[in-house]
């Protein structure tokens, strides 16, 4: 049955298709392959060993409104780090929360919590909390993703005001500040002369320089980790934490926002400068494989079926769609309208 596991796995079969090749029943094959699954994968005896950094990110695993809608994934990122593989799925838990994560962690064996060196994680305080509570002596380190992220709607909720307050109403097609929403998250290097010119024209009205503000924020913060010295990147990020922490005018409350969150969290914004191999990259791969095992099944499964519930294993099944078989229909005879 590893073939069959592969395929689904690897492949990106579904179970359907694995049954028919295996030319047994649905159930049959789905009974299986989750048998060799939980063999191979989740009893497997040296699943956490060598892990020295990990990665906890959420993901949205139903669009159901019955049920948990996220699940915690910990994801281990020493290969990464190391130069030595992939990164690789650890977990995956029903529920994002402090908890959640906590008891996941509470879970490990002590000797293994004491081997982590690095958490990465997004700007979620339900994961910053468990971590230093389990993992004292880790290094906590804020993915540059979802710190861009923070920028970026600081930058897009001070458009919004900004539209309402000089128009009245929410943007529309000609106004310059929709129009140009798109290319104020545009790199400067990236920008054609059209859009260059657009916004020169869009920083030119006084009404604008709050949104101009915001703008060079961001993309100083872009700046910063895209600098190939990194300790030159911890620096200008540095600077940039320290300027957005006083000295921001009232009116740009959504740079002072930003500023208390950078602030609180810029232990864990430097550190990603001072550890390679963190980033969310990886991650992101590894979500993008969970939502097409997540596409292949109906949204009534349980997301702990598909992964790591050993004490519901045996009532839970990853239900699939069934693909029908690729045929020629066949040809439509013609209705005979003669008379008898």
């Amino acid at each position: 049955m590893r073939w069959a596991l592969e395929g689904i796995v690897v492949q990106h079969l579904t179970v359907a298709r694995v049954a028919e090749g295996l030319g047994v029943a649905w159930n049959t094959a789905n009974d299986a392959v989750l048998a060799e699954g939980k063999r191979v994968l989740i009893d497997d005896p040296g699943r956490f060993d060598g892990v020295a950094v990990i990665r906890v990110d959420e993901h949205v695993w139903r669009h159901t409104r019955r049920g948990d809608k996220y699940v915690t994934v910990i994801i281990d990122l020493t290969p990464i780090r190391d130069g030595t593989g992939p990164a690789r799925l650890l977990d995956m838990v029903e529920g994002r929360s402090r908890q959640v994560f906590k008891t996941w962690l509470a879970a490990r064996e002590q000797s293994w919590r004491e081997r982590v060196e690095v958490v990465a994680m997004d700007g979620f305080t339900g994961f910053k909390t468990p971590a230093a509570e389990e993992f004292p002596d880790a290094v906590a380190v804020m993915d540059p993703i979802h710190v861009v992220r923070l920028a970026g709607d600081a930058l897009d909720e001070c458009r919004r005001r900004v539209q309402q307050a000089t128009h009245g109403h929410r943007g529309r097609k000609n106004d310059p500040l929709y129009s140009a929403r798109r290319t104020l998250h545009t790199g400067a290097d990236l920008l054609t002369p059209k859009q260059a010119q657009r916004l020169a024209d869009l920083f030119a009205a006084d009404e604008h320089v709050e949104v101009e503000a915001s703008w060079r924020i961001y993309h100083r913060m872009i700046a910063a980790y895209r600098e190939p010295d990194r300790s030159h990147g911890r620096a200008l990020m540095k600077q940039l934490i320290d300027s957005l922490s006083h000295s921001v005018p009232t009116a740009l409350v959504e740079l002072i926002t930003l500023g208390r969150t950078l602030t609180k969290r810029a232990a864990d914004v430097l550190a990603y400068f001072d550890r390679p191999g963190t980033s969310n990259g990886p991650t992101e791969a590894i979500n993008g494989r969970l939502k097409h095992l997540r596409g292949a099944a109906q949204h009534s499964a349980s997301a702990t079926s598909s992964t790591t519930s050993p004490d519901h294993y045996s009532n839970r099944r990853l239900q699939t769609t069934t693909t029908p078989s690729i045929v020629k229909s066949p040809q439509r005879r013609p209705v005979d309208d003669s008379p008898a």
